[in-house]
């Protein structure tokens, strides 16, 4: 096949080119932006020359700027862009089809140059981009320097705008189109979404190749294994069994982005340049990626296969996939790229110092037309922004470890890769590619015992196809003795381990995050000043106030209160001052013979005040009035007095009503489907309800959204797919409803109060009246009847469940990737109180929730700090729990009454989804505790930061000592008074223990009755006193 294309003829959608052609001219106007001055140079014009199209080099920028303005590629062509024009030479065969984007609505002003055989006429039309370029003002020419093409089409030109070239000034606008680039449209997103799937479905094939080479032992090259990959693209049964997933997309716009790359055997290049060698596929590591391009458009993804893995080898490969996660964490829109590398880095030194020098340079770039976008490098010094709608190629890894326990010379030298392609988004990244990659999927593990077998065996020594490791679900212990497990590491020690490597992580976080005396992942707002303007000029005040200016001696002196401005005037030496209600402290009145004495008390900076009196001051170091107090005969001050209590009470409660709504965003209008119904779940109820009374309704799916519709009533609920935090399925197993419930990322208005779940359900139970007659359902009797009634009542509720599931699924593919389904685990689930009542809570993949009854708990996982665990003693029948959150301005949420039963299974839970965890035998005042870290944070972490939940063994072990002797501690009265029957027990009690614990063996049965025996005396002797003495017996306290 020639490396050269011919000539294609080019098939342009004129929206598409108008708006990014558009957006080009628009940058190059934006000159006197510092932005567009770094990103385009101040160029005046921009050129593109493009020769000769090869398939050795598919990957430039002039050809990416072509494709992306005309959909496709094409050989000889000249753009020059000013800042209000293009000017295009191209071929005859595509001058027609450039012609109609004149024709279009709203088109670009655009001039249309047609190449010809003649030599002198394309080099007058060469003269002619010239002189365009010479009547600019600076002449300064943005140029891609590192596109190099051939052919006679480049060569004449390059002819002519040498002779010119002294008279121009180039500079590089590489940086200004790739940001263009960079940040994909709809239309390319759906593009890459496609190739994305078509790449997941060949990486499946892939490893299933793989595998089977494994199992069959057969001995296969690199290249071999790459050139039968390479043919599963024009595999037309793999396109038949996923057609599923393959459907609408168009095979003959699919090709490679690069040949599928097979590495293994001690031999890897983690590079996206790398290839795959000659070497025979080795049964250890292997290393597989490939990309498929789909109009135009590139995917990316990469797997590692681990046969037989170690110990060392599971965890590296463990941590790979924490790695990655905490990665996807900090993508976001805004954020800059050096900053995502750097966060990775600290992470791996913090957590696996070991593994610093195996860790890749950069963790990937931007991918689109191009493969590798090299002006977003994913690396520790590229300070370009990540923008909503990149896409992103995610390549973590890590090269030359080392294994000291290889059973081979190829197996001693081994990497680690996991490539994702991603999307950008404004919270968590989309993930496009999905094969799986978790370890039980990557790693495979043979026998000893079959294989020992098979080498005893003089037949096939071929091995049993290798099976994904499960874990081990049994309460049967493997060994009888606690020395015959030493070398094996216990799920205690386990967990202990786990959780220090947390804590440790937890304080270096805390350190990085408070470095400059300044949170650097909060977005909280600093509390401001808030001015008030009682009145704008002093003609404003009431008139019973204008009577006091002034004139002492002729007016009475009035206090008035302004309900309409929430101010109070006071007569100060004769003028009226006006304070707004909110400097108000508080008031008194007191009397005091025939006076009255009314004592107001205002905000000023430095006293003592409140929780809840929190209002900043413009200048603290001004004159304030702390107090005013007014005498008066006059029974109309304590009329006064009740108008300012009035006045503060309303003002409180406004006060509070505006800080409850502070968080209320407006949403985005709701984008109706139009053309076609929309998808709906009907007969579902909604809480919180709208109304007084619950409707039923029906839930719709739109463009951008969710609209709940009451059946009676005009009234809706809308919801944004960019507002849905969460999205949970609740079955109805073992319980009345099935449930869709939705966590939103912030509050909405429903009625006259703010949410943040909102939940549709539809009741599960059978109903006891007939839907269509109103009238009261017959009850049958009888054992087959109620089997029947039984079955009925199981498969009307699998089918709820499948339809609720059904709909949240759907929920999710509209929503392109930013909504997940979550469905709760309930076997995980454990008994807690949260608010007043006792409630089932279940653990989910992101959050623990309940979900059943009002008021729901969400409680997202990824925004826990830490979770303490509280009085946890022995002899406790309960436990609490409290979860202290990453935003320490949020109040820690308590989970009371947690069954002691309960305890491993919550401490394992809480491991398994990195949690860090402390315990104690008491419970602390967390209100305290929060005000302090939040006084100083820095100076919390540079101390023990939270190890101090954390207490020494003797220190702990002291106070659940103390706390068990003060709670059955006799009071000081009991001391004073006679001895009780309880006292003396507890005397024979403690003597009979001492006994006990200084004899050499225990006492036989005569010396037990004989004690025994004393006892009774004794007690009949105290009986007879207390019976002589009735008043003092009478007087003991008891402690119940």
């Amino acid at each position: 096949m020639s490396d050269e294309k011919t000539d294609i003829e080019i098939v342009i959608d004129a929206k598409s080119f108008n708006k990014r052609a558009r957006s080009i001219l628009s940058a190059l106007k934006a000159q006197h932006k510092s932005e567009a001055e770094n990103l385009f140079q101040s160029a005046d014009v921009i050129l593109i020359v493009i020769g000769n199209l090869s398939d050795a080099n598919p990957y430039q920028k002039s050809s990416a700027i072509q494709q992306w303005l005309f959909g496709d590629e094409c050989n000889d062509m000249l753009i020059l862009i000013t800042h209000d024009t293009f000017h295009i030479i191209t071929g005859e065969s595509n001058v027609a089809r450039l012609e109609e984007l004149k024709q279009t609505e709203k088109s670009i002003p655009i001039e249309i140059y047609a190449r010809s055989k003649n030599s002198e006429n394309d080099r007058t039309l060469f003269e002619n981009v010239v002189n365009i370029i010479e009547s600019t003002e600076e002449k300064r020419v943005g140029i891609l320097p590192k596109d190099k093409f051939s052919g006679t089409f480049v060569q004449d030109w390059q002819a002519v705008y040498d002779s010119n070239k002294s008279n121009f000034h180039e500079v590089d606008v590489s940086l200004g189109l790739a940001t263009l680039l960079a940040t994909k449209d709809e239309e390319e997103q759906n593009a890459m979404r496609s190739a994305c799937k078509v790449t997941s479905v060949f990486m499946k094939r892939a490893i299933e190749m793989l595998s089977g080479t494994i199992d069959d032992d057969r001995k296969m090259t690199h290249e071999k294994l790459t050139e039968d990959i390479d043919n599963i693209i024009s595999d037309a049964k793999v396109w038949k069994e996923h057609r599923s997933v393959l459907q609408n997309i168009d095979a003959n716009r699919m090709e490679w982005c690069y040949q599928p790359i097979i590495q293994s055997g001690g031999v890897y290049d983690l590079r996206p340049s790398a290839s795959s060698n000659s070497n025979i596929l080795h049964s250890g590591t292997i290393l597989c990626s490939l990309g498929v391009r789909y109009k135009s458009y590139c995917s990316n993804i990469g797997r590692t296969i681990i046969i037989e893995p170690n110990k060392e080898q599971e965890n590296n490969y463990n941590f790979l996939l924490e790695l990655q996660r905490r990665i996807l964490s900090t993508i976001r829109d805004g954020v800059k790229i050096r900053d995502v590398y750097n966060k990775a880095l600290v992470y791996v030194r913090n957590k696996r110092p070991d593994l610093v020098k195996h860790f890749v340079k950069n963790i990937g770039s931007s991918i689109g037309i191009e493969f590798r976008e090299s002006q977003y490098l994913l690396n520790a010094k590229n300070t370009q922004e990540l923008k909503n709608g990149m896409i992103l190629n995610l390549s973590i890894g890590f090269q030359d470890l080392s294994n000291p326990e290889a059973n081979d010379e190829e197996s001693k030298i081994y990497a680690l890769l996991l490539i994702d392609t991603i999307k950008v988004t404004n919270d968590t990244p989309v993930m496009l590619t999905d094969v799986k990659k978790k370890l039980n999927d990557v790693c495979y593990y043979f026998s000893d015992d079959e294989a020992k077998e098979q080498n005893d065996t003089k037949d096939n020594p071929k091995p049993k196809r290798p099976e994904p490791k499960k874990p081990q679900k049994s309460a049967v212990l493997k060994t009888k003795f606690r020395s015959e497990e030493q070398g094996e590491e216990t799920p205690e020690q386990r967990r202990k381990r786990h959780q220090k490597e947390l804590a440790i992580q937890k304080q270096a976080e805390g350190i990085a995050r408070f470095a400059d005396g300044v949170d650097q992942q909060s977005n909280q707002r600093q509390a401001v000043f808030r001015k008030f303007e009682s009145y704008k000029r002093d003609t404003a005040l009431p008139k019973e106030a204008e009577q006091c200016n002034g004139q002492l001696n002729d007016l009475r002196l009035q206090i008035v209160v302004d309900l309409k401005n929430e101010t109070i005037v006071l007569p100060i030496f004769g003028f009226a001052v006006p304070f707004h209600i909110s400097t108000l402290k508080n008031a008194t009145k007191t009397e005091e013979g025939e006076y009255v004495y009314l004592r107001l008390n205002f905000l000023t900076p430095g006293q003592a005040t409140g929780k809840k009196e929190d209002m900043p001051f413009d200048d603290p170091n001004a004159n304030f009035v702390r107090a005013v107090t007014y005498r008066s005969t006059d029974l109309y001050l304590s009329e006064i007095y009740k108008k300012i209590l009035e006045l503060k009470k309303a003002a409180t409660k406004k006060e509070v009503e505006r800080k409850e709504m502070a968080d209320i965003i407006e949403q985005d209008k709701l984008a109706e489907v139009k053309g076609r119904r929309p998808q709906r779940l009907s007969e579902v109820y909604a809480r919180p309800v709208m109304e007084g009374k619950r409707n039923v309704g029906e839930l719709e799916i739109h463009q951008n959204g969710l609209r709940y519709q009451s059946s009676r009533s005009s009234q809706k609920i809308d919801i944004l797919f960019g507002n849905i935090k969460h999205l949970f399925f609740q079955p109805c197993d073992n319980e009345l409803i099935v449930i869709l419930h939705i966590h939103l990322r912030n509050p909405i208005i429903i009625g006259k109060k703010k949410t943040k779940d909102i939940q549709f359900y539809r009741e599960a139970a059978d109903v006891q009246f007939d839907e269509t007659t109103n009238r009261k359902r017959r009850y049958r009797y009888g054992d087959e009847d109620e089997l029947g009634a039984e079955q009925e009542e199981r498969r009307r509720r699998a089918l709820l469940n499948k339809e609720f599931k059904m709909f949240a699924e759907k929920i999710a593919e509209a929503s392109e990737g930013r909504v997940e389904v979550d469905i709760p685990f309930r076997e995980l689930g454990f008994s807690g109180v949260p608010f007043r009542t006792n409630v089932l809570l279940q653990p989910t993949l992101e959050c623990l929730v309940h979900l059943t009854d009002p008021p729901f708990l969400v409680i997202t996982i990824a925004d826990i700090e830490v979770a303490h665990l509280e009085r946890v003693q022995y002899g406790l029948r309960n436990f609490d729990m409290v979860f202290v959150f990453k935003d320490y301005s949020r109040t820690p949420v308590h989970i009371n009454t947690i069954p002691m039963e309960q305890l491993e299974n919550v401490k394992e839970w809480l491991d398994n989804v990195d949690v860090s965890f402390t315990e104690g035998s008491v419970n602390l005042d967390w209100s305290k505790i929060m005000r302090t870290i939040n006084a100083d944070p820095a100076g919390f972490f540079k101390g023990k930061g939270w190890a101090f939940l954390q207490p020494d063994s003797e220190d702990e072990g002291s106070d659940v000592s103390s706390d068990d002797a003060s709670e059955f501690m006799p009071s000081d009265d009991d001391y004073g008074d006679s001895s009780s029957d309880e006292s003396s027990y507890d005397e024979e009690a403690s003597e009979a223990s001492v006994e006990t614990e200084s004899s050499d063996s225990a006492p036989d049965w005569d010396e037990l009755e004989e004690k025994a025996r004393r006892a009774d005396e004794r007690k009949q002797g105290i009986k007879r006193k207390e019976d002589q003495n009735p008043d003092r017996g009478n007087s003991k306290k008891y402690r119940r």
